[in-house]
């Protein structure tokens, strides 16, 4: 059940997720699309290298589709929803990670935050062994 994946800085993306109303019969589900997004705005650009993507077939925020996690060693991590499965959300994921990665603890100084992230967080996430205080 448990895959082992690079530990580092990482884009964890839900790739079963569906928006109401989203899903037409035989096309990909919004999350395979938000994901196939993230793969092509990461090879557009090199500084996205140092981010990992990875996929998962349920993050459990249903009610919050298209969702991802961002997550680094010692970091908060954080769950992020409710975006269009496109390279637009795919670029604004990405820009924020790139600065929770470099920061200390997981937190981003709001004035960096991209405008497409800004109203898509859900969940923040204590690293293992930590609470935020």
């Amino acid at each position: 059940m448990l895959t082992p994946v690079d530990p580092g800085p990482s884009v964890v993306a839900c790739s079963s997720c569906r928006r109401p109303g989203s899903l037409a019969s035989g096309e990909p589900r919004d999350g395979a699309r938000l994901l196939a997004a993230l793969e092509r705005v990461q090879a557009s650009d090199p500084a996205y290298q140092g981010i990992a993507l990875q996929s998962m077939p349920c993050l459990f925020a249903c009610g919050d589709g298209c969702t991802v996690h961002l997550r680094a060693p010692g970091k908060i991590g954080y769950v992020l929803g409710r975006f269009d499965p496109d390279d637009d959300a795919a670029r604004a994921i990405l820009d924020y990670a790139l600065h929770h990665a470099a920061s200390a603890e997981g937190q981003v100084p709001y004035a960096l935050w991209p405008q497409g992230v800004k109203g898509h967080f859900l969940v923040r996430v204590p690293p293992a062994g930590y609470v935020a205080t």
